[in-house]
């Protein structure tokens, strides 16, 4: 195997890791904000001259408008992150993510997701790194894993420790490091965000997510950059994470779409007979 594969195959279980072990607190459909309204006066109007008469020329009556107020709109993405994540519903819903894998600036592998978060984790993914595919399915107590379309699915006991952090605590982590953590309002994919950026230490998430600290630590990774955009509803849009893997820069970049209901992931078809893994 390419070295390049092998990194990606190792930066990518790490996203992984990251994305099915993490959640943000996000709602299901959010609201844009609402436009700031244009205030107008009525037109004032200059008392009318007294009534003609035969010997007289009537005035004309004048009529001066007052002048037109406008509340300018808000800018996109005007909201507080800090209040917007404290806000954040805490109510079960699906997301769908993507995941693009650089290293070295170079397309390593991608993922695809379909998750349930703040609820019992269960969800499809399938990652794709150079010719290999590997395709998983969680339900409420089994792992499917099959690796390629043509292999056969294997099973295996959901995990006990198969959690889901919420990436709010990773919002606080950057927000907490001051202003500087505070990038100002973007847009991504048409929605108003806030652009969060900072440095985080692996240690700092030793408690709000477990089992990626247990991943990234046993790869001797000892920290990582993370950009963060979040929404007015405190749901994470898009994430860039840089670490360096066995000396190489390697960038996860995760887009979050497709927010809805909660769903229900079965067995995959021809699962039911596979051999436990």
């Amino acid at each position: 195997m390419r070295r390049t594969t092998v990194l990606a195959a190792a930066a990518t279980a790490v996203a992984l890791a990251a994305l099915t072990a993490c959640n943000d607190t996000e709602n299901k459909d959010a609201a844009a904000p609402a436009p700031a309204t244009t205030a107008a006066t009525a037109p004032a109007t200059t008392a009318a001259a007294p009534s003609p008469t035969a010997t007289e020329t009537p005035a004309p009556a004048v009529t001066t408008p007052a002048p037109v107020v406008t509340t300018p709109a808000a800018p996109a993405g005007d909201f507080d992150p800090a209040k917007a994540v404290e806000n954040a519903s805490k109510e079960p819903y699906a997301v769908s993510m993507k995941m693009i894998t650089e290293v070295e600036g170079e397309t390593a592998g991608d993922s695809t997701l379909r998750l349930n978060l703040n609820t019992v984790y269960t969800g499809r993914s399938k990652m794709k790194i150079a010719d290999a595919v590997v395709e998983t399915v969680i339900t409420t107590d089994t792992v499917y894993t099959r690796m390629g379309p043509d292999e056969k699915w294997t099973k295996a006991p959901r995990p006990a420790d198969t959690t889901i952090a919420d990436y709010a605590d990773y919002a606080k982590l950057l927000l907490a490091q001051g202003p500087s953590a505070r990038k100002g309002a973007e847009i991504r994919d048409g929605v108003p965000t806030q652009h969060l950026s900072g440095h985080i230490d692996v240690a700092q998430i030793r408690k709000i997510d477990p089992s990626v600290y247990r991943n990234t630590t046993a790869k001797g990774i000892t920290g990582f950059d993370f950009d963060q955009w979040i929404d007015a509803q405190g749901r994470t849009r898009y994430v860039e994470q840089v670490l360096v893997v066995k000396g190489s820069k390697t960038v996860n970049k995760v887009t979050f779409t497709d927010f809805g209901p909660t769903e229900t992931f079965a067995a995959p078809a021809g699962a039911g007979a596979a051999a436990a893994g």
